[in-house]
């Protein structure tokens, strides 16, 4: 089984990491399945609109709905994830050489999101790399046994997946 997990320290940089680290495969010649995490900041406030780009060529889909100004809630759309998961599991079926997902948070850590996606992809052989939330690592942790923890390091990664798909 080859699974790596990353995670960067501070808001965001772990999507960014993974959305530059996905590029690069891609220009490689990697077929890539997964998703990686674009934030449009908002100026007005604290927050920030969550689209996912579904590798390897999208659709790009809006997983946060507004709340709000001081909105507490979660800002999470689960039926906009779960269309992003239902399309890269497609391409998992379809065939691909790295699954890549951006984040296993709170929704996979109790059972949702692209939790089945990650179990699908390893019991196809397919390596995985994903994105892991500080707060549910010891849920990433139970659900997959083993994983190798990755530093949050652009060439680290490429140079872990590129060993993974024998593509090095």
């Amino acid at each position: 089984m080859k699974l790596a997990y990353v995670i960067a320290p501070g808001r965001g940089k772990t999507n960014e990491l993974l959305a530059g680290v996905a590029e690069a495969l891609a220009a490689k010649g990697v077929r890539l399945a997964g998703t990686v995490q674009l934030d449009t900041e908002r100026e007005e406030e604290f927050h920030c609109d969550m689209d996912v780009l579904v590798l390897p060529d999208g659709p790009k889909i809006r997983i946060s709905q507004y709340l709000g100004a001081g909105a507490n809630g979660c800002k999470l759309n689960p039926e906009a994830l779960e269309q992003s998961v239902a399309a890269t599991e497609a391409n998992i079926a379809a065939g691909a050489d790295l699954l890549i997902v951006n984040k296993f948070g709170k929704q996979e850590a109790e059972g949702r999101g692209f939790r089945h996606a990650v179990g699908e992809a390893l019991s196809r052989d397919m390596p995985a790399l994903i994105g892991v939330a500080g707060t549910t690592v010891e849920a990433f942790r139970d659900y997959v046994g083993e994983a190798e923890e990755l530093p949050p390091e652009p060439e680290a990664l490429l140079a872990w997946a590129l060993e993974a798909t024998g593509k090095s």
